[in-house]
């Protein structure tokens, strides 16, 4: 067990190389490991979700991972957690890290995503322009037990498809279909060659072959609109207005606002500090290149649910008229995985999200890197480049059904690329075991989340925790 726990560690968190003269376990060996782990922590017992008796309040969980936030955006966070169950999920990461802490798992860890709910999955392109489907959000990423990415993945599927109005035995099928998923494609990859993996990409028309004609027609229509936009085309009209002749960013209350005391056009000191250390993290070449550009202008932005309240900015850079970059330069604080999992090893939690992403995707955005202000840490990418967000209210059986293949089989490949797919393979073997135990795992932490939400309903209703309410579009 020892030999094993080494092993998967070493393989994520980048450790030198094992002395000379040590031996490296075979396929065998390292699947015959895995299989030995269910003596000590059995398939079936990942079915099981009982609340702790000390478990905290959720409501003040919620609080809790609120520390250090802007306080004049958290009602507004706490409105878009209340609107549905599932929204109060994607908001609420730290509650279930704190929960999956409490469940059975093998020791054996990989660079989890730590928010690897079905929202945080998408299409993206490549430096290379190509479009691969991954995991694009990982601001909580850090070496962890792998079941937690599972089991938050799946029983993302089981509130998502509730929230949808599909029936309690549809969202039981497609949380068991993204399990088997997981399980079939870690077995597939546990038998490439470390490079072969490395250079591997789950890419569209893969993808596609799983679902049926008329959803090929529609996905293909998507990505050649999304891979025919530019920056320039897209973004700039609807984020972009002038003053004179300098394109400055427009104010779009409550989202989009320029800080007080730093009227648009005039960037804060501390923005363009903190850009000459994120410059220092790039590679030599996309140094250059970003040395292309001017900043011009600054503004905050809020963003997602579960991330309201951190510091978070669009950039805007001009390279000549008409010639656009926005990055976003977005808060990175402690992992909500990490009073469970260990803290990071790495000095700046920016560095520790690009890590994860450098790890866990198969390309990334050349522009990804990190600084540090005063007070807080950051990390940089563009703000849109030729991301395909999924529509997931929209889904039905049939396209939740065939969305949580995409989700499995990406997943399994960023936990291949960090830790051993081959023990991993090894322990959850051939049967549908695991896929059954990760199913009734997710039904059981569904009701588990609804009560939650209620439990948020409530203390707004009653004046406990404020809540501002946005209109929906």
């Amino acid at each position: 067990m020892a030999v094993l726990k080494t092993f998967a560690l070493s393989a994520v968190d980048q450790k030198p190389a094992p002395p000379k003269g040590t031996t490296v376990m075979t396929y065998a060996e390292r699947y015959a490991a895995g299989k030995a782990l269910r003596e000590a922590c059995p398939r079936k017992v990942h079915a099981a979700w009982k609340t702790p008796s000390h478990r905290r309040d959720p409501v003040q969980q919620v609080l809790d991972a609120e520390k250090g936030r802007l306080p004049e955006l958290l009602p507004l966070r706490h409105g878009r957690m209340a609107r549905s169950a599932f929204t109060f999920y994607r908001g609420a990461a730290l509650t279930m890290a704190s929960d999956l802490a409490s469940t059975p798992n093998t020791g054996v860890r990989v660079q989890c995503c730590g928010d690897a709910h079905l929202s945080n999955f998408g299409g993206f392109a490549t430096p290379e322009r190509k479009i691969i489907f991954s995991i694009n959000d990982l601001d909580e990423t850090l070496p962890a037990p792998w079941e937690w990415d599972v089991k938050r993945l799946a029983a993302s599927f089981v509130v998502a498809c509730r929230d949808n109005g599909e029936s309690d035995a549809v969202a039981k099928d497609v949380a068991r279909t993204c399990s088997r998923t997981y399980r079939e494609s870690t077995a597939e990859f546990s038998q490439m060659k470390t490079l072969e993996l490395w250079y591997y990409a789950v890419e569209p028309e893969e993808l596609l072959r799983m679902g049926h004609m008329d959803i090929r027609k529609r996905v293909m229509k998507r990505i050649e609109q999304e891979r025919a936009k530019s920056a320039a085309e897209e973004i700039f009209p609807k984020l972009v207005e002038h003053k004179g002749d300098t394109p400055i960013i427009k104010d779009q209350l409550p989202t989009i606002f320029h800080a007080t005391g730093y009227p648009p056009g005039k960037v804060q000191q501390d923005i363009k500090d903190a850009f000459d250390g994120y410059r220092n993290t790039l590679a030599p070449a996309y140094q250059s290149l970003l040395d292309r550009y001017e900043i011009k202008d600054a503004a905050i932005k809020v963003v997602g649910i579960g991330s309201v309240g951190t510091v978070c900015w669009v950039a805007l850079l001009m390279a000549g008229e008409g010639d656009p970059l926005f990055l976003q330069i977005k808060e990175a604080r402690t992992s909500v995985l990490e009073p469970y999992a260990g803290a990071s090893e790495l000095p700046n939690h920016g560095q520790r999200v690009v890590h994860g992403y450098r790890l866990m995707q198969p390309a990334s955005d050349m522009f990804l890197g990190w600084t540090q202000g005063p007070k807080r840490h950051f990390f940089l990418r563009q703000l849109r480049d030729t991301k395909i967000g999924i529509r997931v209210e929209t889904f039905r059986r049939l396209e939740m059904d065939l969305y949580a293949k995409w989700c499995g089989r990406a997943l399994a490949l960023s936990h291949a690329r960090s830790g051993s797919a081959a023990v991993l393979s090894g322990y959850m073997g051939k049967s549908d075991t695991f896929d059954q135990a990760i199913a009734a795992f997710s039904m059981a932490y569904a009701n588990q989340n609804e009560k939650d939400h209620a439990a948020l309903e409530s203390a707004i209703r009653t004046g406990k925790v404020k809540a501002v309410f946005e209109q929906e579009r």
